[in-house]
């Protein structure tokens, strides 16, 4: 396991400095972001003496200083400003960007950090692209940075993209769940740096669903972006502790190791309620989304929406083939900020609304179970070879298929996840 180093900062006017900016005073800082990115879930609940990496600025600014650096970022990769998640609720009708954080880049920039270049994941740089929907290389407005796209086309970073770098920033805002796809930005890129011999500093972050681990865990054979190692679809990690394990289980190509250094998030450990005050990605708008995410990502596998296209995404769902006798909720998907073609677009789909549900530290397979056994043709429920790639196992529609019981299904993943929770305990920064 990598050691952490921990830097301290001596140069008492920097530090002076440094205070302004965390404090939101410095007003050569701005935010730059639309005010979609910010959440519109519950009011904000998490402990205030939770410090994120990106806060931790004594810790990491003589890392950068005299140096050429490299971004890997999108509009979760903020300093947050003193009070920024006070107990005043965040609201996407509220103008609160530039009160309350500002971007890390923008940052960087006003402090005469010599940035070259940024990378950029899904749902692009400042976070408004859809899912899957094609990130060109850009420019960014704000700044006037070249942007290099990590998705779709070119998602490793070619060596000649990091030339004249010196050193790369690692910074988002994870939720832990497999098929999110910025862990495996996450091993690309740290696959491009073990190559380019480019020190990685990770920036690191709470997982909102980091108090368990649950799922099937992936089958290598059904490895892709979505799923790239063999591990539980929920895996209770942060993207610092994954990257502990991506070099010490040598899952990089040709075992390379990646020369990292973490930055931890202070007074956190994984039983910690954290508010994710910005939205990790367009259809993530609240912490009850998060939550059932896990759960309801697995629809994305199947011809069933799951909220894209309203307002309540990923706590709802529903198809026009879903019995109406059965589900007697009902909405239509529409074009909407994240999701220009949502499934069913335009048609009324008969449904369930779970934006007030409870569901505490598992992955239910309840709502997928009841949408497949009333459906008026079940032939339209999977899509079968996407919903594996989910799934990370062509185990789990047989299952459903079959008839088998939530229960059942459950016993058959335990012995994979005792054997991860073990491997999982040597990479951990936090209790």
């Amino acid at each position: 396991m990598m050691q952490i180093k921990f830097i301290h900062l001596k140069n008492t006017v920097l530090l002076f400095v440094l205070i302004l900016i965390s404090c939101g005073n410095f007003s050569s800082v701005e935010g730059g972001h639309n005010n979609e990115d910010i959440a519109s879930s519950q009011a904000p609940r998490n402990d205030n003496s939770i410090i994120v990496g990106a806060n931790q600025t004594e810790k990491y600014l003589p890392l950068l200083k005299g140096k050429r650096v490299g971004v890997v970022g999108n509009q979760t990769s903020v300093i947050f400003k003193e009070n920024a998640t006070s107990s005043k609720s965040l609201s996407v009708d509220r103008q609160a960007s530039e009160d309350n954080y500002t971007h890390l880049v923008d940052s960087l920039v006003a402090l005469n950090i010599n940035v070259i270049k940024v990378f950029s994941p899904e749902h692009g740089f400042r976070g408004a692209a859809d899912a899957g929907e094609l990130v060109e290389n850009d420019k960014d407005t704000k700044t006037g940075l070249p942007i290099i796209s990590l998705y779709r086309k070119n998602k490793k970073a070619t060596q000649a993209a990091l030339e004249n770098l010196d050193i790369m920033i690692f910074d988002f805002q994870d939720v832990g769940v497999r098929f999110y796809t910025y862990i495996s930005t996450l091993h690309y890129m740290m696959e491009s740096c073990a190559e380019a011999n480019i020190p990685l500093l990770i920036l690191d972050r709470p997982n909102p669903n980091g108090h368990y681990v649950d799922g099937p865990t992936l089958e290598i054979e059904n490895k892709s972006f979505l799923g790239m190692h063999t591990i539980p679809l929920v895996h209770g990690l942060t993207i610092g502790e994954f990257a502990q394990m991506l070099n010490g289980e040598k899952w990089l190509e040709n075992e390379a190791q990646c020369n990292i250094t973490i930055i931890p998030v202070k007074n956190y450990t994984h039983d910690t309620f954290y508010h994710v005050p910005i939205r990790p990605s367009p259809n993530l708008p609240s912490d009850q989304a998060i939550k059932l995410y896990p759960s309801l990502g697995l629809f994305e596998g199947t011809n069933i929406n799951a909220g894209r296209g309203t307002e309540f995404q990923f706590q709802r769902y529903g198809a026009p083939f879903l019995d109406k006798n059965v589900f007697n909720f009902t909405y239509t998907p529409k074009e909407n900020f994240g999701a220009k073609n949502p499934k069913h677009k335009d048609v009324l789909c008969y449904g369930e609304d779970l934006s007030n549900d409870t569901l505490h530290g598992q992955v239910s397979l309840k709502w997928l179970m009841k949408a497949y056994n009333n459906a008026t043709d079940k032939s339209k429920v999977f899509n079968t070879a996407n919903f594996t790639k989910h799934a990370g196992t062509a185990k789990l529609q047989q299952q459903i298929e079959a008839g088998l019981s939530e229960k059942d299904i459950k016993a058959t993943w335990q012995k994979d996840l005792e054997a991860f929770k073990k491997i999982r305990k040597n990479y951990l920064l936090y209790p």
